[in-house]
Parts: structure tokens; C-alpha cells; sequence
């Protein structure tokens, strides 16, 4: 689990500060999970995500500091973790109360589904808000917009994210930093959605 981890143009050796921009753009999830502490105004739901948030931010700054195999993986947990709690809370605040429970199973087992067939980690989370967006567009919620838009901006996040490795030759520090820059854009947006809902 020490084993190092060369995942990304800008790391070219181990090293504490192998990875800068990589390292530093973990501030976006930090703004945002103070952003979101803050619309919360003591809301329970809200300052669980904002922790979450948070969480991420820890986790994420020190893989990048530290580039081991463990980093790698609380990253991806933390990550994991701040999807399985929001699908719960959406299905919570916009369908049923009683079957919000449900939501975390089955979207582990999309995750899991969609990582087995090359999708990685993170397709599932794309596809979740494309179905957030649908669903609600389809029972005339006004919010759906926001999803749509969260959804939109997340795809370009993730299509940085892949193209990182494959621009290396043109682009030495990659693309890597500013997938952390829209994903705390995103996870803000998510957040305060679910928030104004809860607290209109």
C-alpha cells in the first residue's frame, strides 16, 4: 500500500511536491466546502456534505502529496463516500423518504458495474446526474436545470481527467488540476441544490 504512483503528466519522480498545480487545486474543494458549511445556516444534511466535501479535499491534497497506492485509495473513497451519502439525500428530498435507503446499494452496484466495463470510478457519477436532471425534468421540477448544468460541467471535468496522460507531449503539467477545479464547482452546485430544497 506504500508502493508510488506515477498517475499524471505534472509527477515526474516521488517527491512531497512532485505534483503542485495537482496538490494546489484541492483548494477548490476546501472553497467549496466552506461555501457550503456556510448556505447550510446549521442545516444537518448541508453540513454533513460540507464535511464530506471537506473530506475529499483532505483525502485528494495528500495523494497528490504523497503519490502512495493508501492515498490513492482513501481518495477515491472519500470521493465514493460524498456520492453514496448525496444519492441518498436526493432520493430523501425529492421522491420518498421511506426508500432513500436504497439509492446507496444501487448506486455502489452501478459504480462497480460501470468501473468493471472501463468506465471507471467516475461514469457512474456522470450518469447519476444525467438521471437527477431527467427525472426531474420529467415531474416539472424547476431544479432539474441544475443538475443538467452540474451534469454538463462534470462531463468536461471528466473528459480532462482521461485526456491527462494523452497530452503530456504538448501539455507538461496535464489536465489533472483542473479536473479538481471543476469538481469543486460541481460538488458546490450539487450541494447547494439539494440545500435550497431542503431549506426554500
Amino acid at each position: 500500500m506504500t508502493d508510488y504512483v506515477d498517475g499524471y503528466c505534472e509527477r515526474v519522480a516521488p517527491g512531497l511536491w512532485g505534483e503542485p498545480l495537482d496538490s494546489l487545486s484541492n483548494l477548490a474543494f476546501l472553497v467549496a466546502a466552506v461555501l457550503v458549511w456556510r448556505l447550510a445556516a446549521g442545516n444537518r444534511v448541508g453540513r454533513l456534505l460540507a464535511g464530506l466535501i471537506g473530506l475529499v479535499f483532505v483525502a485528494s491534497t495528500v495523494f497528490h502529496l504523497l503519490a502512495t497506492r493508501w492515498a490513492a485509495v482513501a481518495d477515491s473513497a472519500a470521493i465514493l463516500v460524498f456520492m453514496l451519502v448525496y444519492v441518498v439525500v436526493f432520493v430523501r428530498e425529492y421522491w420518498s423518504r421511506r426508500f432513500a435507503w436504497v439509492a446507496a446499494p444501487v448506486f455502489l452496484a452501478l459504480t462497480f458495474g460501470t468501473a468493471l466495463l472501463g468506465g471507471g470510478l467516475y461514469l457512474s457519477a456522470l450518469i447519476g446526474l444525467g438521471v437527477f436532471a431527467a427525472v426531474l425534468a420529467f415531474t416539472r421540477d424547476a431544479y432539474w436545470t441544475h443538475y443538467a448544468i452540474a451534469g454538463a460541467i462534470f462531463a468536461l471535468s471528466l473528459s480532462l481527467r482521461t485526456l491527462d496522460r494523452d497530452v503530456c507531449a504538448y501539455v507538461p503539467v496535464g489536465t489533472h488540476f483542473l479536473w479538481h477545479l471543476l469538481n469543486g464547482l460541481v460538488l458546490y452546485l450539487v450541494s447547494r441544490t439539494v440545500i435550497r430544497k431542503i431549506c426554500p
